[in-house]
């Protein structure tokens, strides 16, 4: 493994970094309508738990309103089901096979418990993102030691590293400070 293949390697790694807490920030509820917010929810097909989308096309209504077209008649029940079941706290109302799904208003308490949970999750993805990087330098080092590479070039690649680490980090804060805005504008 060369230098440039550990730089590579550790930038995948964090942009992978990255979409896992935009993932995980999709399913954080804000006030509007988000159909990613459903992607947790499982539903029993035939005896497997399948999630909503494999079963139904989740789309908006309107901004506040997510709605659920199950593909076959039968599946309405056990769709309403799993969605109020779901720790989401949504109420779905059915409309012969459309499933409504009204987003409830949220409080300022709410409110202030889910930018926690965002601060947390975005600090998760720094931390994730530092180990990264400690895994990266470690590597190289590994090639000065086993003499594959130069001090110099260890010296490089820290700093190139360190620079490619700084930029994810400044991404994950962007990410947050987005997502806080979006829990606070509504």
């Amino acid at each position: 493994m060369t230098i440039a293949d550990i730089k590579s390697a550790a930038d995948s790694r964090m942009d992978q970094s990255l979409a896992s807490l935009k993932n995980a920030l999709a399913r954080v509820r804000t006030g509007r309508a988000n159909p990613a917010l459903l992607d947790v929810v499982q539903v029993d097909y035939y005896g497997s738990m399948v999630p909503i989308s494999q079963v139904a096309n989740v789309s908006l209504l309107d901004a506040r309103t997510i709605s659920v077209q199950p593909w076959e008649k039968g599946m309405g029940a056990k769709i309403e089901k799993a969605i109020r079941e779901s720790d989401l706290g949504l109420n779905p109302a059915s409309m012969g096979e459309l499933i409504r799904v009204p987003m409830p208003m949220m409080t300022e308490e709410r409110r202030k418990e889910l930018t926690k949970v965002v601060r947390s999750e975005g600090e998760n993805a720094k931390v994730a993102i530092r180990n990264l990087r400690r895994d990266a330098n470690e590597a190289v080092k590994k090639l000065v030691k086993d003499k594959l590479a130069s001090e110099d070039d260890q010296k490089r690649a820290e700093a190139d590293i360190q620079k490619v680490t700084d930029k994810h980090i400044s991404d994950v804060d962007h990410i947050v400070a987005a997502k806080e805005q979006d829990l606070l504008a509504v």
